[in-house]
């Protein structure tokens, strides 16, 4: 996945960005949407994306209208304040330079988003500062991914997130917070580290196969591993440090082993440093 960014990244800067203010209403707002915030609607269909919304600082709820049958990955990039769009090459070659560490993306700005919405209608929750943002599909195929560029302005009063049922945190390198999640909770996902994680959900038939899957992760067997999955629901993509989201669980109750495979500088996947754990989820 980090090459992937690299190359995405490139392309991106390649396109090129203009940052306008958008204005005006969105429709088709999923039941999880919340009315006491401003919505940020996403709409893709693996070869387009395009931005709509009142955008201002503060809480938002991010709607992704999703058609066709192509898989998405959409992440809203934050620029670094007097950082321009045309540093985005910059950022790039910084990237593919360390073998796709995406930590190299720091003195460009952040990854403030990252979901995988399937076909429809769905929603998260996240938090926007004021400044210039790139919205991204890094699952579209190709060297230039769909992206749009816009602008969030300062709100007079900005909105605040509703309390999250549970939180589950990534830290360098391990995993804390609940081990039970409820179907149908609202739950915040967050990197309290200096470096880049991901929450990726594995789901597994039962606490014996956690455990196995958890051993074959801390020994770095790739091959084997993937075998005991039976589900992949990623909760959170990569995120920058101090970068949340929030969303309620849908996935079917049962085991789930939460598991980062982003790697470290010298080229070992985070599990293999200790980050897995083993949750529940349940009705």
């Amino acid at each position: 996945m980090n090459k992937r960014i690299a190359v995405i990244v490139a392309g991106v800067a390649v396109a090129g960005a203009a940052f306008p203010a958008l204005t005006g209403g969105v429709a088709g707002a999923g039941s999880q949407a919340s009315s006491s915030m401003p919505t940020l609607s996403l709409t893709l269909d693996g070869r387009s994306l395009t931005v709509s919304g009142a955008l201002q600082s503060g809480a938002v709820n991010v709607v992704t209208n999703v058609t066709g049958s192509r898989h998405t990955e959409p992440i809203l990039f934050r620029l670094n304040p007097g950082v321009p769009a045309s540093a985005f090459a910059q950022a790039g070659a910084a990237v593919a330079a360390h073998k796709g560490d995406l930590n190299y993306l720091a003195p460009y700005g952040s990854i403030v988003f990252d979901i995988a919405p399937g076909t429809g209608t769905s929603s998260a929750q996240t938090i926007l500062q004021p400044g210039n943002y790139i919205a991204i599909d890094l699952a579209a195929a190709g060297a230039t991914p769909p992206h749009a560029a816009f602008t969030v302005t300062q709100a007079a009063q900005p909105a605040t997130l509703p309390k999250p049922g549970a939180t589950i945190t990534a830290i360098d390198f391990a995993f804390h917070g609940a081990r039970r999640l409820h179907d149908g909770e609202l739950v915040r996902f967050q990197n309290s580290g200096f470096v880049m994680h991901q929450i990726q959900g594995i789901g597994v038939r039962n606490p014996a196969a956690a455990k196995r899957l958890t051993a074959l992760l801390l020994a770095g067997d790739d091959r084997q591993a993937p075998k005991l999955g039976t589900s992949f629901p990623e909760f959170a993509g990569p995120l920058s440090p101090g970068s949340y989201q929030q969303e309620r669980i849908i996935e079917k109750p049962g085991t789930y082993v939460l598991a980062c495979i982003m790697r470290t500088q010298d080229g070992r996947e985070h599990t293999r440093l200790g980050m897995e754990r083993t949750i529940r989820i349940v009705r």
